[in-house]
């Protein structure tokens, strides 16, 4: 019995001693990952910016035609970039020091090359007043600047991933243009689209618009695009809205509504089911007429109303037919109603009919709504 209970004694210690050392390598792996990205010790960086400084001071001394006080700035404004207040601080001491140096050692009446001024001093407090609300931005946000641009660059590509539409069997032509306000990067609206259903032959589009534009609804797009995606498939066609609008519901957002249109297209068939989220008609085309119908279904916005209830339209695209599903930017605007800009974007398509609106996509929001300020996404199917 002593040596059971020996045994077990035994066996806890090595249970509570590998604990012990997986939380120490655990506590070394993350302190060395937060300091190559900048969370944690800058020492590195903060003595390469103080030799700079020791430097451009004594270069200044020694050749002031080429070194002048003012150079002090370039290591001022490149702490404030990467380095953490505290140390940004000390920096600013040593600059300080070093114009000080720099004052004395070349005498108080040097006139030319070397001269520190009162506009020299101004310059560099500026420029380190700036790097210091800069620095302090930083550590409230929590991302370095250098991974910060790379942290963004990462968003807009899993953003451009996810709007990117399946590939379609033959006789099927699908393309999407989507154009930001302002040029920017982010956008407002866009596009969740999956193959699903048996031998994925169901194509399911959801197209949203956030409330915002650019730079402003970029993170609730993001955020929006996620879920949508993770809906999308996962849930019978139906559901899909009434989720989707419970999920927005559940966020609380000061601004957190959305339109969407979401799309139920039969690959075999050519029949399609569209249900709105208070979102504008889709626009089809039927090569037989040669005439362009609006498909409207009805449903509330968005994140604005519980238990709401959205109920579909349906159609069949044939051979030679075309579906049109697009966003307000495209077609309203403040001098222009939201009838007239359908008119004219619907009168432009028509163009595209002989040659099968390949490529139509990016062009129509080009002859359309080019100047247009706001976010414009246009999606076309076509059934060749």
């Amino acid at each position: 019995m002593a040596r059971r209970t020996g045994s077990a004694g035994w066996t806890a210690r090595l249970h509570r001693s590998r604990k012990a050392w997986h939380r120490a390598r655990l506590s070394v792996r993350r302190s060395g990952v937060d300091a190559f990205r900048g969370h944690g010790s800058d020492w590195v960086t903060f003595g390469a910016l103080l030799l700079a400084v020791l430097l451009f001071s004594w270069g200044t001394l020694v050749q002031p035609l080429w070194v002048a006080p003012e150079a002090l700035v370039l290591p001022v404004i490149a702490g404030g970039l990467l380095l953490r207040p505290v140390s940004l601080l000390t920096l600013y001491a040593a600059s300080a020091l070093a114009l000080i140096v720099e004052s004395v050692a070349l005498g108080p009446y040097t006139t030319g090359a070397g001269r520190v001024t009162p506009g020299t001093v101004l310059v560099v407090a500026v420029a380190g007043l700036a790097g210091l609300l800069i620095a302090q931005f930083r550590m409230r946000v929590g991302v370095p600047w250098t991974r910060g641009g790379t942290m963004l660059f990462d968003l807009r590509e899993r953003l451009r991933m996810q709007s990117r539409l399946p590939p379609l069997p033959r006789g099927w032509h699908r393309e999407m243009s989507l154009r930001p306000a302002g040029g920017q990067s982010f956008s407002g609206d866009f596009v969740v689209a999956a193959r699903t259903g048996a031998a994925r032959r169901t194509l399911e589009v959801v197209l949203t618009d956030v409330s915002g534009k650019g730079m402003d609804a970029a993170s609730r797009a993001l955020l929006l695009s996620g879920a949508f995606g993770g809906l999308l498939g996962s849930l019978p066609p139906p559901d899909f809205l009434p989720a989707a609008n419970a999920y927005l519901l559940r966020q609380e957002w000061p601004e957190g509504f959305a339109t969407s249109v979401h799309l139920v297209l039969d690959l075999d068939t050519g029949d399609y089911e569209l249900m709105s989220a208070g979102h504008l008609p889709a626009m089809h085309f039927s090569a037989g007429a040669g005439t362009w119908e609006a498909q409207e279904a009805e449903g509330p916005l968005l994140g604005v109303l519980e238990g709401a209830e959205f109920h579909p339209v349906k159609g069949r695209l044939r051979r030679g037919d075309v579906l049109m599903l697009f966003t307000d930017g495209l077609v309203e605007t403040a001098d222009r109603e939201l009838a007239d800009g359908i008119d004219r974007l619907t009168g432009t398509a028509e163009t595209y009919v002989a040659t099968g609106f390949r490529g139509a996509a990016w062009h129509l929001i080009e002859q359309v709504a080019r100047d247009v300020n706001d976010d414009r996404a246009l999606l076309l199917i076509c059934r060749e």
